[in-house]
């Protein structure tokens, strides 16, 4: 991610115990909103950190059950002012000739209505009903889950900038680190992050761990299913709905990982 897209300098007064403030310049992470058309059609409007918007953008439409496939998009474009300049805050997704999508899925906003999630059976149910279980699931290793933290950490280049951003790593089993994307928004992170498997062609994320720098939602865990990743850990904790979506779904999620210490609230962990 560009640190010029991802911040903003601002004027500050900082006080740190002296009778008068220093004046200084900031760095904030920046949060525009990004407007994502289909065909033309509007379908969402969500607030992010500018940078990766096309991973964004696919992530979203994948996890929200919109698009599964490579070979059924044909491009993302910014969409043109009046004046022919792009506008950065609009994306629309060109689909490939024959592809067909139930956009009143997006509208209806079944599974997504809040960040905390849906503490539902029903809605469980619901999302199961589009993406099915883990159906083989991972058992990582707690000495591997145990190195991420301080490999998430040394990338996350925005965050060193401005204590002000979310981050997502996807590892292989063995703890290799593959993508990082960082984001005001948890839950964009994430998108990102599968928008840069769905561009390489590799969905279903099979035998990968996600690591996320804050808590674990239903949303979180939803989007993680959606993308076939079998193992979530969290540096903060889930919910509970969380917890028994993971449960549900045949996930492994760990919350609570610092270091040596790690709280395991669904599957099994080795070793």
């Amino acid at each position: 991610m560009s640190l010029a897209k991802a911040t903003r300098t601002v004027s500050i007064a900082r006080h740190d115990g002296a009778a008068a403030p220093v004046v200084r310049d900031d760095a904030i992470a920046a949060e525009e909103p990004l407007e994502i058309r289909v065909g033309g059609h509007s379908v969402a409007v969500v607030m992010r950190t500018p940078g990766h918007d096309r991973e964004l953008t696919a992530g979203f439409l994948v996890t929200e059950g919109i698009v599964r496939r490579r070979e059924e998009v044909l491009d993302l474009v910014y969409c043109r002012s009046d004046g022919g300049n792009p506008e950065e805050n609009i994306l629309d997704v060109l689909l490939a000739p024959g592809a067909t999508i139930d956009l009143a899925r997006l509208t209806r906003h079944v599974f997504t209505s809040s960040s905390c999630g849906i503490c539902s059976k029903a809605s469980i149910e619901a999302v199961q009903a589009q993406f099915s279980p883990i159906p083989v699931p991972l058992v990582p290793r707690r000495a591997v889950l145990a190195t991420l933290p301080e490999k998430l950490r040394a990338a996350q280049a925005a965050f060193d900038v401005t204590g002000g951003l979310h981050a997502s790593a996807l590892f292989d089993a063995e703890g290799n680190l593959q993508v990082v994307r960082e984001d005001v928004g948890r839950h964009n992170a994430l998108d990102k992050v599968v928008g840069h498997a769905f561009f390489a062609e590799q969905l279903p994320l099979a035998g990968r761990v996600l690591l996320v720098s804050g808590r674990v939602s239903f949303e979180i865990m939803q989007k993680a299913l959606a993308a076939g990743i079998p193992a979530v850990a969290a540096i903060s904790a889930p919910t509970s709905a969380a917890v028994e979506f993971a449960r549900a779904s045949d996930q492994v999620l760990v919350g609570f990982l610092r270091g040596e210490r790690m709280n395991v609230y669904a599957g099994t962990l080795a070793g």
